[in-house]
């Protein structure tokens, strides 16, 4: 009874701990997005007219569509990018690996609005990338202005995102499952591609799901590298809040991109849990 008495003690002790920041996420996360949820349903009228506007609205549908679309293709990218880099920083020895981490975070140490004025320099006509490809023969391409150039841009942001949780999935893999799977005659491509990559999977899941994620409300990057022809959903976002005061229908489109993004978070941690589960299995096969 003792024990049980000081452990509900520490149980309460410790809960007192979280209610800083629990105080700080009501406030500043979940009041503000209530505010906006209501002001989505109560603004001009009370009901879900706000929302019927934006399914019925052929240029949203397509504006959140399109940033679907593009965050995926983004997601895709940095995933190719950065998941042979996760591994190469686990092949190679302390110094190397530390330099290898510096690369990686150095864009954190970089205001974000320094970069996307980098890479609108590079972009541009006449800038670095279009002289570089009429070097090869490939002329006329100037990326400032279009998807393509707001892609590229956005792999290299959130590249950093991707690489951290891949690369601390990557730590945790026995490689020596991998040398039990070449005596047993599987050659080095299939046996990272039937044992180390499901094992890195929870790590890939991570990433993806970061990243996405981020990429659905990005605004800086889109604003600065896009056109309004090209809009995400965040700048027509902002658009609605800055120029027509719409916050209503700011917040329906808002509250949309909200609902789009918990749906992929169920999804993904749907498909996370069997992983995690298998991966931890084979860990404890290889010990």
């Amino acid at each position: 009874m003792t024990a049980t008495v000081r452990a509900a003690r520490r149980a309460g002790s410790s809960t007192w701990l979280l209610l800083p920041a629990a105080a700080v996420v009501l406030v500043f996360f979940f009041y503000p997005l209530a505010a906006i949820l209501w002001r989505s349903f109560t603004e001009p009228d009370f009901g879900v007219g706000n929302y019927l506007a934006v399914l019925g609205d052929k240029v949203q549908i397509r504006v959140v569509l399109r940033t679907l679309r593009t965050a995926l293709i983004i997601t895709v990218a940095t995933l190719i990018v950065a998941y042979p880099y996760a591994y190469a920083m686990t092949l190679v020895g302390r110094r190397a690996r530390t330099v290898l981490t510096l690369l990686v975070l150095m864009p954190f140490w970089t205001s974000v609005m320094a970069r996307n004025f980098a890479w609108y320099v590079l972009e541009q006509r006449g800038g670095v990338i279009e002289k570089a490809l009429a070097a090869i023969g490939v002329d006329g391409v100037v990326l400032l202005g279009s998807v393509a150039g707001v892609t590229v841009a956005m792999v290299q942001v959130m590249l950093p995102f991707m690489v951290l949780p891949l690369h601390s999935s990557m730590t945790g893999i026995d490689r020596s499952l991998l040398h039990a799977a070449g005596s047993l005659g599987a050659s080095r491509p299939v046996a990272f591609l039937r044992v180390y990559l499901p094992l890195s999977m929870p790590g890939v899941l991570a990433g993806v799901s970061v990243v996405f994620i981020m990429s659905l409300g990005f605004y800086i990057t889109p604003a600065l590298l896009g056109t309004p022809q090209q809009a995400l959903a965040a700048q027509v976002i902002g658009t609605q809040v800055n120029d027509l005061l719409d916050f209503a229908g700011a917040g329906a489109l808002g509250a949309i991109l909200l609902v789009i993004t918990l749906v992929v978070l169920a999804v993904l941690s749907r498909v996370a849990a069997p992983l995690g589960t298998s991966a931890a299995g084979g860990a404890d096969r290889g010990q």
